[in-house]
């Protein structure tokens, strides 16, 4: 791979804490990797550059050719970031749901965006109907689709925080709990640490509301960057040891909580991560370590009720 310029090398090698007093007495250690470090202040840089790198080293995307995703908002915005300073057109896909921060970052990096209007929150058939939409745009102007949830270039993107945090945690790894939307962030994480500890207890986070993984149904919720409704390809039935359903309450109590105690500033996603590492914390108790991630920086959800 070609050596990384401009804010490009900014992307990846971020730090990890551990939190100080959020799982509570009797817990084990909870580490948390701060991924809004990132450029955008997203783990999503990392996935974005893959794509495009990736889809370049193939000869499949041309110089100049417009790129199409559709995104509930970080990869749009790390994708807007990449895009720019590569120097291809971005038309993304999106909803009037999602954070207004994230897609206000789109087109500050030049993206053009088309909005799906929803009165429901992030419902079964949004995200569907976002591919879809995609999937016209890319046929009728013959652009490249990174078609997120298909593409494994992501695992290309997301392997390194997992081996970043090998390298960082002190001691045993013996559990990790991350929210899952495409899947890439957990299943790149959880590789490397695995291999490294192989008796790691992996946990895949999905809203109460929609635990499709677990077998529930489809359902609505306020989780943004997951819950999309159905199970997505990375995620199979040997990639995780255990399935723990976050409510967008306890996900919400659990962000606003972070950033007040901790300084830990993430969004809702981030939340129902430290819920359920937290979760798995106590369970193990002292003298066992946890890690997650903060996916993204809390300043993308100013404009919604979460902080409000």
């Amino acid at each position: 791979m070609a050596e990384r310029v401009g804010a490009l090398a900014g992307i990846g090698n971020t730090p990890v804490v551990k939190l100080s007093s959020f799982p509570g007495s009797g817990a084990g250690d909870v580490w948390v990797k701060l991924e809004a470090a990132n450029p955008t202040g997203s783990y999503k840089d990392r996935m974005a550059l893959a794509m495009i790198e990736g889809a370049e080293a193939r000869g499949e995307l041309q110089p100049g050719q417009t790129v199409v995703e559709y995104t509930g908002g970080s990869t749009g915005s790390s994708l807007a970031f990449v895009c720019s300073l590569k120097g291809y057109p971005l038309k993304i896909v999106t909803s009037n749901v999602f954070a207004e921060e994230k897609l206000q970052t789109m087109r500050a990096f030049g993206a053009e965006l088309e909005i799906i209007h929803s009165d429901d929150g992030i419902h079964p058939r949004l995200i569907p109907e976002m591919q879809e939409r995609a999937a016209e745009i890319v046929t009728a102007e013959g652009a490249f689709p990174t078609d997120q949830f298909n593409n494994l270039d992501t695992l290309d993107g997301y392997l390194d925080i997992g081996n970043e945090l090998v390298r960082q945690i002190d001691g045993e790894i013996h559990g990790l709990a991350v929210y899952v939307g495409v899947g890439g962030a957990y299943t790149g994480t959880s590789r490397p640490i695995r291999e490294r500890w192989p008796r790691v207890i992996r946990t895949v986070v999905e809203p109460a509301e929609s635990a499709v993984i677990a077998g529930g149904r489809a359902g609505s919720h306020r989780i943004e960057g997951g819950g999309v409704g159905f199970v997505p390809p990375l995620i199979t039935p040997d990639s995780y040891d255990r399935l723990d359903a976050v409510s967008t309450p306890d996900a919400f109590d659990a962000a606003r909580e972070l950033a007040r105690t901790e300084g830990v500033w993430t969004g809702p996603s981030g939340g129902a991560s430290i819920v359920a590492a937290s979760r798995l914390a106590r369970e193990l108790g002292p003298g066992h370590t946890v890690v997650t991630l903060q996916p993204d920086s809390g300043l993308k959800y100013l404009s919604g009720d979460l902080y409000r």
